[in-house]
């Protein structure tokens, strides 16, 4: 099992940054890759970053590529979504999960087996 709490969202202008972060707790909460999802009103819910637990990895959606980072502090299962440049596009609630590795795409919300309760992100224009 592993606990999830998002926390750091917030109302940011455009081309504001704002952090968010994700504490993981549990027996296996160490070795979950993690991933940020984010979904907007009206929308279905979509990738935005994936982490796997060794660090070797990591995925960006294209729409955030090169303005958004993830990373994690092993220290305290933490794992943090720098986000830069945003825009008001996106505004959304932002998730974060966790995924056993087993291969599965990293991509899907259906892949991933927990999930935190959401933090909202508002880009003000």
């Amino acid at each position: 099992q592993v606990h999830l709490v998002e926390s750091g969202g917030g109302l940011v202008q455009t081309g504001g940054s704002r952090r968010l972060s994700c504490a993981a707790s549990g027996p296996i909460a160490s070795s979950t890759d993690m991933g940020w999802f984010r979904q907007a009103p009206g929308k279905e819910r979509e990738f935005v970053a994936h982490r796997s637990w060794t660090g070797r990895s990591t995925y960006y959606a294209d729409s955030v590529k090169g303005r958004f980072a993830i990373s994690r502090e092993n220290a305290n299962n933490t794992v943090y979504l720098q986000m830069n440049s945003l825009q008001p596009e996106d505004t959304a609630v932002y998730y974060c999960a966790a995924q056993v590795p087993t291969g599965r795409s990293p991509r899907l919300p259906s892949h991933y087996d927990y999930w935190g309760q959401g933090t909202q992100v508002t880009v003000s224009s």
